[in-house]
């Protein structure tokens, strides 16, 4: 059965959806089978993974919410590495909370989805969406774990409690097998002064559930995104691929699994 780790931040532009594709995209470099789940409207996960979320005939999440296919029928294999798939979604999502409002299930549909194609994969990585409402919430009920970003920002601590409490409330009363996965520092530059404070601030808070790699800013890691291919393909050789495989081996040796899937 495999472990599905939601990629989670409200804030907007911390590299929450970076992170969702290219440690799904290392891991299944590294031989594990990988499902990325686009939870956000934008559907950037899902562009970044080359697929045209204006499609009308695109199959994706909502619809598998709203039981018009099942997740079989949506999921997209992306076609430069094996073990990597997709689950897309786009702007129909966006009136999903308020399709669920007043349903008193409505915090266990994605996990209802997920369970179904669950044996399949290694992992699931599901990329939330900028917010602390019903999407998110599904996310954090359908995972056994939470990876947030931080980025190396001024404010990058700001609002952070928020999401705790978001977690918390959600392990007392739907989920309470739910984890940290760890904290990821991400946009980091060696160069600013700023970016070594946000690091030595996260580990007074946090210490040990911290990421020993962090992800540098690296000009490969944001064009990749415009050529719909996480950066391990658009140029394996650049410091956000390196970072990103490193982080996939760190992630792994934490759940006790070989580096490499034999």
């Amino acid at each position: 059965m495999g472990k599905v780790i939601a990629v989670a931040n409200q804030k907007g532009g911390v590299g929450k959806t970076t992170t969702a594709i290219n440690l799904g995209a290392s891991l299944a470099a590294l031989e594990y089978s990988v499902l990325i789940v686009d939870f956000d409207p934008q559907g950037n996960a899902s562009t970044g993974l080359g697929i045209d979320i204006k499609n009308p005939d695109m199959l994706g999440i909502y619809e598998c919410l709203a039981e018009k296919c099942s997740p079989k029928e949506a999921i997209r294999h992306y076609e430069d590495i094996d073990n990597l798939d997709i689950l897309p979604a786009n702007i129909d999502l966006v009136g999903l909370e308020l399709e669920l409002a007043n349903d008193e299930n409505r915090n266990s549909y994605l996990k209802t989805i997920l369970d179904k194609v669950r044996n399949d994969y290694d992992f699931i990585i599901i990329d939330c969406t900028p917010s602390l409402g019903i999407l998110t919430v599904n996310a954090l009920v359908a995972a056994d774990s939470v990876l947030l970003t931080i980025q190396c920002e001024y404010f990058a601590l700001e609002g952070l409690s928020q999401l705790l409490n978001t977690i918390k409330l959600v392990q007392d009363n739907f989920n309470p097998s739910l984890s940290i996965e760890g904290f990821l520092i991400t946009m980091y530059d060696v160069r600013l002064r700023l970016s070594n404070q946000v690091v030595e601030e996260v580990h007074k808070h946090f210490e040990t559930m911290i990421f020993e790699t962090i992800i540098q800013r690296n000009v490969k890691l944001a064009e990749a995104p415009s050529y719909g291919k996480p950066v391990i393909t658009y140029d394996a050789t650049s410091v956000g691929a390196k970072n990103y495989l490193n982080l996939a081996q760190e992630l792994l040796r934490r759940n006790n699994l070989p580096e490499t899937k034999k």
